[in-house]
């Protein structure tokens, strides 16, 4: 199962950990889980060279975890409003797309958000 949990600063998304293969397939053939690394891959270089704003991230590939804080999304890390919630908005819209793939994929996933 693959967990995620969404951080929150006062309503503001800012990044986000993902745990665990998802198991659906086979390793190499795990649909679901190429599915997470490409949505997580697209953010990652969305906040990082679309909207060049600093981005933090940490992949384990021996333990399948990722970890992402994107601090242009918070108010004391960016001056510029519309960059913080382009960065925000992209986040919470991982975490949107993600909820809505509980509903066919409940066996493989856990999404949670926490106030950090």
């Amino acid at each position: 199962m693959t967990k995620f949990t969404f951080y929150k600063r006062d309503g503001v998304y800012f990044g986000f950990k993902e745990e665990g293969h998802a198991g659906f397939g086979e390793n190499g053939d795990d649909i679901v889980c190429a599915a997470f690394s490409a949505m997580t891959m697209l953010i990652i270089n969305a906040i990082e060279v679309a909207y060049a704003s600093n981005v933090d991230y940490k992949i384990d590939e021996e333990n399948a975890a990722i970890e992402l804080i994107a601090y242009g999304a918070l108010p004391e890390h960016e001056d510029d409003d519309c960059k913080r919630f382009a960065v925000s908005g992209l986040i919470e819209a991982y975490f949107i797309q993600l909820n809505d793939m509980l509903e066919d994929y409940y066996d493989y996933m856990d999404v949670n958000e926490t106030e950090a």
